[in-house]
């Protein structure tokens, strides 16, 4: 999530002094004598999974080195009502400095006025270098209020030996996966050739890009549902044959049950996923290990993957904060090629710079991840998207679960655009 409260202008000084810490090599610029720094702390919230031990402490290390006299207090927060608690902190006097916000919410907490706008540091925060589809969930009003951190999209997480039994390989076109889900669904030992929850809808939001469509429309300057157009209604009747290869419940999402707990009994084929889904798999049946694969979600074409949702999170400065120039020098610590590089090297997920791949060699998700990117997206980015997801989803419960169970897609669509329309109206 994003949410930061630009709450007053900073004045020349904080200005003049922030440029000069994200400014040249490794000399830290301004306020990086021992005197100047000296008892100041800079709070940082990292959001629970984020929490890296070997990165915090890379991390650390040389901003105390860099910064001689200022320390660095990571703090961990839980995603429950995380949206209030971020909210809640921005708007203090004395918040904390650095925000891990979810991607999706970058647009809403730059709305409120709590993030500190940091176009004239794209540069010097090594933008130039940003992946240009990670990158545009940090843009509000085309200008920089966060930084892009890391991102992951979903793939196919798939158990070879069952793929083997079916004589089956990875497909690398749409109709090719069909053809092989109709195959691996009659093979022995087989009870679901795809998992796929109906209530997952970030997979669906990933087909709904790759159709054409988005859950949101503009209209007259407003933002309404767009579930009910051709393209929308031809990626839920997808969804749905995706759904019927296999025994997910149509209402309930991927953690209920928890999809890599079922994987983990062996006559899953395959499921839409994100990387940490394998070893929470393996964890649960270690007779997996080295039984489990991975590959992009097919496009139309075998060029291109289909496009998927982006998930994942940013890094942003609080407009509130007391030090805006040892933040600003975090952010370059934080985000430079050794930090970033070690990041993406632990987590699994794609760093925010395609040069930095070679970290994640070897993590077949991450190498099925990586070859979506270019072509990944997002949920809309808007100010009140929050509003959306609130439960209950309209998404889930007023339309994928209803087109599932055979009612009227059109109907569905209607339904949940009117509730859409409704959520975003609120402040």
């Amino acid at each position: 999530m994003n949410r930061r409260r630009l709450v007053a202008a900073l004045g020349t000084a904080v200005v003049m002094v922030g440029a000069s810490a994200c400014s040249g090599g490794g000399s830290g610029g301004a306020g990086s004598a021992a005197d100047s720094n000296q008892g100041k702390k800079l709070v940082v919230w990292l959001m629970a999974g984020d929490d890296l031990p070997s990165w915090m402490a890379s991390v650390k290390a040389q901003f105390e080195q860099q910064y001689p006299g200022a320390t660095v207090d990571f703090q961990t927060k839980q995603w429950t009502d995380i949206q209030a608690t971020v909210t809640t902190a921005l708007s203090l006097v004395d918040p904390p400095d650095i925000f891990d916000i979810g991607n999706t919410q970058t647009a809403y907490y730059a709305s409120t006025g709590g993030l500190m706008d940091l176009d004239k540091y794209k540069a010097q925060l090594g933008g130039a270098d940003w992946t240009p589809s990670m990158n545009k969930s940090t843009l509000v009003g085309g200008k920089q209020f966060a930084a892009p951190w890391y991102a992951g999209s979903r793939a196919v997480m798939y158990n070879k030996t069952l793929w083997a039994r079916a004589g089956v390989t990875p497909p690398t076109t749409m109709s090719e996966w069909l053809t092989d889900l109709a195959k691996l669904k009659q093979t022995t030992g087989v009870k679901s050739a795809l998992y796929l929850p109906g209530q997952n809808w970030y997979a669906f939001d990933g087909f709904l890009q790759d159709a054409g469509a988005d859950i949101l429309t503009e209209q007259n300057s407003r933002w309404v549902g767009d579930l009910g157009s051709p393209q929308a209604l031809q990626a839920a009747q997808l969804f749905k044959t995706l759904n019927g290869f296999g025994a997910a419940p149509v209402d309930q999402d991927e953690s209920h049950p928890l999809e890599s707990g079922v994987f983990a009994k062996g006559d899953v084929a395959s499921m839409i996923a994100m990387g940490y889904e394998e070893s929470a798999a393996i964890k649960d049946n270690p007779k997996l290990a080295g039984q489990i694969g991975w590959f992009p979600i097919p496009g139309a074409t075998p060029d291109k993957p289909a496009k998927t949702f982006f998930g994942g999170s940013n890094l942003a400065v609080a407009t509130n904060s007391v030090n805006p120039d040892l933040a600003l020098g975090f952010l370059k610590i934080a985000l430079n090629d050794t930090n970033e590089g070690l990041f993406a090297k632990l987590s699994g997920f794609l760093p925010n710079k395609a040069k930095l791949y070679p970290a994640i060699k070897g993590n077949a998700y991450a190498a099925a991840a990586s070859e979506e990117a270019a072509n990944a997206g997002f949920t809309p980015l808007v100010p009140n998207w929050g509003n959306v997801e609130n439960t209950p989803n309209p998404i889930t419960t007023l339309f994928l679960t209803p087109i599932l169970q055979g009612k009227d897609p059109q109907g569905a669509a209607k339904a949940a655009d009117a509730k859409l329309a409704s959520r975003l109206s609120q402040g």
